[in-house]
């Protein structure tokens, strides 16, 4: 990281008297779930003040500052914290950075008389014995090298893994989905077979498939590893298509090139395939090329009743495996609720970032400032935020850092299985992973817009900053599934993951080119830092948006529920029904 970097904090200014041209259909839009609010005129405490819905606690607001928020951003995602890898020395710096920051802000304690929640993990280093794979077939062979053409690892908590032969079929999607009537394994068995599959789920390719352009949890890498597992595979490599995953192979890469975490719970975990991995994109072509496979095969596999093909392929795989055990922290903190203290609305972003990996232009430490330095910043602020409001929440606020969403979303996976607040008085998570520093924006984005009534209260809540609201822009990437709150989904809990939209406010078109320029392909690389480039006042209206929805559900008597057309409906009715 660039030492002694200085940048500057432009003065925030208030969003209520914003002039915002909105488009007809986006209009139409917010009518519609607007009207799917039920009034709430005002609420009252027990100091017999009021709070009325329809407007904003200013006080409150001017309590969330864009100094103190870069101030602790720079902190966060300075060297010094060497990219806050869990089982490090910045583990360590940064859980107690944010314990310090939770105790000067007056908040208590989160789990009981600590504001710690340790989370039992093992660090597993696992490489093949060496970096050539060799693919033979009946017309040749292929080798391909480890890192550049593809990556695997296992979760087994074995200290070799020697597979002697294995044979690939092609597996389609590698999906099993009933209520899709799609089976990839469907008369399949595939016990000491390694599967190849492609990545996202048909929806991606034909749009009267699955959820269309929205990517089913099926299209995930982490669904396709439980199913392979779950089938017997000894193997699973799944092919990168930088469209269909959302992110490049150098993520995939740097991803894979050092350590894995997971959670310690080798009595409770299900079947795992030996090993797991992804094959590049030129590394597929080559395979069935090899295989005798044509395009047409593969495009096949893309439409209803497909069937795994044998690719006539063998492989050996040896890897070394070597285990750390220790333990992480989610870090805490909570305002109790004034008169249902016994409910909860939990806030989270996640601490965690890659720690010190590859290097990239002579720079190996992976700082994390968008990712998410950026979030936990935004925690302290909107803490500040309800201490300073007039009315205080009826229901407690719980402000969660927490570990290992980069390796998988372990920390909230974890809190999720062990839960401090009971999940049935859980009314919401809002989640909050990377704040955009291009600017201000007059929308803001949803990811997942539609799976629950929390967008019925952001919709209102951006009305008051005289901003609009939509999905996001991608839904194909799956990123519903990618962050924290997806373990509170699983659970029956509503969860929102919010973020900036795209229609930037300034009209100098020139500096945005150059930001968005100077901002670009920053993602899990060491370049995610802390600079001049950062326009703050975007950010500074996102987290006031974040604390206004979660202000609102504070004085609100009813749980927020999932939506009729969501597939977690039924869990979240089950859950309240506890």
């Amino acid at each position: 990281m660039k030492k002694n970097c200085t940048f500057k904090v432009k003065p925030t200014c208030s969003l209520a008297g914003q002039e915002v041209v909105i488009r007809q259909m986006k209009t139409q839009l917010f009518t519609i779930l607007s009207a799917s609010i039920l009034s709430v005129s005002c609420i009252q405490n027990n100091k017999n003040t009021t709070h009325s819905q329809d407007s904003i606690d200013s006080t409150a607001i001017a309590a969330i500052s864009a100094d103190s928020y870069a101030k602790n951003v720079a902190t966060l995602s300075s060297d010094e914290f060497e990219g806050r890898k869990p089982f490090t020395k910045g583990d360590t710096l940064t859980v107690n950075y944010i314990e310090s920051q939770f105790k000067d802000l007056g908040l208590q304690p989160g789990n009981g008389t600590s504001f710690f929640q340790e989370v039992p993990m093992v660090e597993i280093s696992s490489k093949p014995t060496t970096p050539t794979l060799t693919l033979k077939g009946e017309k040749g062979s292929l080798s391909v090298q480890y890192l550049d053409d593809y990556v695997i690892g296992t979760r087994r908590l074995e200290e070799q893994i020697n597979i002697a032969s294995t044979d690939l079929v092609f597996a389609g999607f590698g999906i099993v989905a009933p209520e899709y009537k799609w089976n990839d394994y469907e008369n399949l068995d595939v016990k000491g077979k390694t599967v190849v599959v492609l990545a996202s789920d048909p929806g991606h390719y034909d749009k009267n498939l699955f959820k269309a352009d929205t990517m089913t949890y099926y299209g995930r890498w982490t669904y396709k590893f439980e199913e392979a597992g779950r089938q017997g595979a000894a193997g699973v490599l799944i092919i990168h298509d930088t469209k269909a995953a959302s992110y490049g192979w150098d993520v995939v890469r740097t991803g894979w090139s050092g350590p894995q975490m997971d959670l310690d719970n080798k009595e409770k975990g299900e079947p795992k395939a030996q090993y797991e991995g992804w094959i590049s994109a030129n590394t597929a072509q080559r395979l069935f090329k090899l295989a005798g496979i044509s395009n047409e095969v593969v495009e096949s596999a893309k439409k209803p009743g497909f069937k795994a093909v044998p690719l006539a392929i063998s492989t050996s795989i040896q890897l070394k495996n070597s285990f750390k055990y220790a333990k992480s922290n989610n870090v805490i903190a909570k305002i109790e609720g004034t008169k249902r203290p016994d409910e909860t609305i939990i806030y989270t972003a996640h601490w965690d970032h890659l720690g010190i990996g590859e290097s990239v232009n002579g720079d190996s430490i992976y700082n994390g400032a968008v990712d998410n330095a950026a979030g936990v910043a935004a925690l302290f602020e909107i803490a500040k935020a309800f201490q300073a409001a007039k009315v205080k929440p009826e229901r407690t606020i719980v402000f969660m850092a927490v570990t290992a969403e980069e390796q998988g979303l372990l920390g909230s996976a974890y809190y999720s299985n062990n839960p401090i607040y009971p999940i049935n008085k859980t009314a919401a998570n809002l989640n909050m992973d990377a704040f955009s520093p291009l600017g201000e924006t007059k929308d803001v984005s949803i990811v997942g817009f539609g799976q629950s009534e929390i967008d019925d209260y952001v919709v209102r809540s951006a009305h008051k900053f005289g901003r609009i609201v939509h999905g996001e822009s991608n839904p194909t990437s799956g990123g519903f599934y990618r962050s924290d709150h997806f373990n509170f989904v699983k659970k029956g809990i509503p969860g929102l993951f919010m973020g900036s939209g795209s229609e930037l406010i300034s009209n100098d078109t020139v500096a945005i080119a150059n930001r968005k320029k100077a901002l670009t392909g920053k993602y899990h690389t060491p370049a995610d830092q802390l600079d001049e480039n950062w326009d703050f006042e975007g950010i500074m209206a996102d987290i006031k948006l974040f604390f206004d929805v979660g202000y609102s559900l504070s004085l609100e008597k009813t749980f927020p529920q999932f939506k009729i057309m969501s597939e977690f409906r039924e869990l979240g009715e089950k859950r309240t029904a506890k």
